[in-house]
């Protein structure tokens, strides 16, 4: 994921907490939250698949 997403939805949560968001402002922020996790997950994944058992 980009870094620009990444400052966006800590401006996001920031601006949640000081001032309040928008209609506009929580899809946004819905969104890039799902495709954060999503990322992560894919990451986590493809970490797991590449670990070989060696006995």
């Amino acid at each position: 994921m980009e870094r620009e997403k990444i400052a966006r939805i800590n401006y996001l949560a920031k601006k949640s907490k000081n001032e309040g968001l928008n209609a506009e402002e929580k899809i946004e922020q819905a969104l890039l939250r799902k495709e954060y996790l999503e990322a992560v997950r894919r990451n986590f994944k493809a970490t797991l698949d590449s670990i070989e058992i060696k006995k």
